[in-house]
């Protein structure tokens, strides 16, 4: 008799997961269910659908559930919600517009993903306030600035989706208020990185409020303002993007265990504390490259890779999900901001290093070549064993570099071995010494 693998949701680890168990083993059943009717779509790219940049919603999805049923052979059932998990019986739980039934597994695989954090702000409920988290939302969001043509936005909060709405709403023809209740934004890049960034935002026409906490939105029905300690600020529309935080309920109810960052704690295939139970992608915790210990950072790679790797592992070869290195970039206008790693000092000490590090602005090209721009890198390094623990760059031209710095982290590089890497020279794309190289072989001088 085959077995069965039933994945929970639809996104990249679960369809990826399902995807690779389907191709090793055509003969195993492979069930989805999915609560929603979206399935295997770019959430990266929702702030460029309300830009304008993607002219339609659909051309954010990967692979359509008609070629998951048709083409793949996979059994995937759009709105249909697990509510419980039975461990002891191998079985789920699942509710429809219709019915409510069981269903049994062979190996499951919790891919829940992550829901937008909701502050408990008044006025959360008004018309135009919005979280951009799902492509309803994104659509949502998209149709009220058609419709409503807002002058003011509020963004709360300057992290990636905060600068990225940042920049969608004010192509969009608004003038854009950004709150931020810590002293920078992009909190996870730095300070070399975020003051870069808030200085182009501000070129830009972003009026930034840095350690600005917001307690609500005022309005009649329709958002009409930030509330603020001490103000009100008018605005048209509100964009809340504090975070999100890791739909994890469903496997504790089973007796799943979380781990210390909230989301499911996983073995370095995946598994959790149930040998027939798995969970990957926003849900579910991963082992940071640097420090050895679990993180949360909640990425579509990081779920795309391991949602293949267990759909290799249910069929018989096991495969480990890999480690992370919270690599990141985003598009600021016309910057690119990028990290990796530990790029925090104090972070650095609290895993039990000595940090040092250096920040170095460069050109991106030959000083001669056109269009080349200043690049600022900064690298972490530990100062006993000179091992590289972290960076970030931000610039108008090669923020992409930042791999170069992501892939000597998987491979536990000191910064002396990165220093003397053979990159890749020629004027349209970097001078001699590569800007990771300079930042590199200064960190090494300072170690000695």
């Amino acid at each position: 008799m085959n077995e069965t693998f039933v994945v929970i949701g639809g996104d990249a680890a679960g369809m990826s997961a399902a995807s690779k168990a389907k191709r090793e083993d055509p003969e195993r059943a492979v069930i989805v269910f999915e609560k929603g009717e979206w399935v295997s779509y770019a959430a990266c790219g929702m702030p460029y659908y309300v830009k304008g940049e993607v002219d339609d919603l659909d051309d954010l999805v990967t692979v359509t559930p008609e070629a998951f049923r048709e083409e793949r052979d996979i059994d995937l059932r759009t709105g249909a919600e697990v509510v419980d998990i039975d461990r002891e019986g191998q079985t789920v739980t699942v509710e429809t517009g219709d019915e409510t039934y069981e269903q049994s597994y062979d190996d499951l695989l919790v891919a829940t993903g992550a829901s937008a954090i909701e502050p408990p702000f008044d006025g959360l409920d008004l018309e135009g306030v919005f979280t951009i988290h799902d492509m309803d939302e994104a659509d949502a969001i998209e149709d009220y600035v058609t419709e409503r043509d807002p002058t003011t936005a509020a963004i709360v909060g300057g992290g990636y989706v905060g600068i990225e709405m940042a920049e969608a709403l004010s192509a969009r023809g608004a003038d854009v208020h950004l709150y931020e209740m810590l002293p920078h934004v992009l909190q996870p890049f730095g300070e070399p990185v975020a003051e870069v960034v808030e200085d182009h935002l501000r070129e830009q026409g972003v009026d930034l409020h840095l350690e600005t906490a917001v307690s609500g939105f005022v309005g009649d029905e329709r958002v009409e303002g930030v509330e603020l300690e001490d103000d009100t600020v008018d605005a048209d529309i509100a964009i809340v993007g504090v975070g999100v935080a890791p739909n994890a309920d469903l496997a504790e109810a089973a007796g799943i265990e979380r781990g210390p960052t909230g989301a499911v704690a996983t073995d370095e295939y995946g598994r959790t504390n149930d040998e027939n139970v798995y969970a990957a992608g926003d849900c579910a915790e991963s082992t940071h490259v640097v420090t050895g210990e679990p993180d949360h950072v909640p990425l579509a790679l990081t779920a795309n890779r391991a949602g293949r790797a267990i759909g290799q592992t249910v069929t018989g070869d096991p495969t480990p999900v890999g480690d992370i290195a919270g690599t990141a970039i985003v598009k600021a206008f016309e910057l690119g901001a990028a990290r990796t790693g530990i790029v925090d000092e104090e972070r650095a000490r609290e895993a039990g290093f000595d940090p040092a590090s250096v920040t170095i602005s460069a050109s991106s090209r030959a000083h001669y070549y056109p269009d080349g721009a200043e690049l600022t890198v900064t690298l972490l390094a530990d100062r006993e064993s000179g091992r590289l623990l972290g960076g970030s760059v931000v610039g108008r031209d090669g923020a992409k570099r930042i791999d170069t710095v992501a892939t000597a982290l998987t491979a536990d590089m000191t910064v002396t071995e990165l220093q003397n890497a053979d990159l890749a020279y020629a004027p349209p794309f970097s001078p001699v010494w590569d800007p990771i190289l300079t930042a590199a072989k200064v960190l090494s001088g300072n170690l000695e």
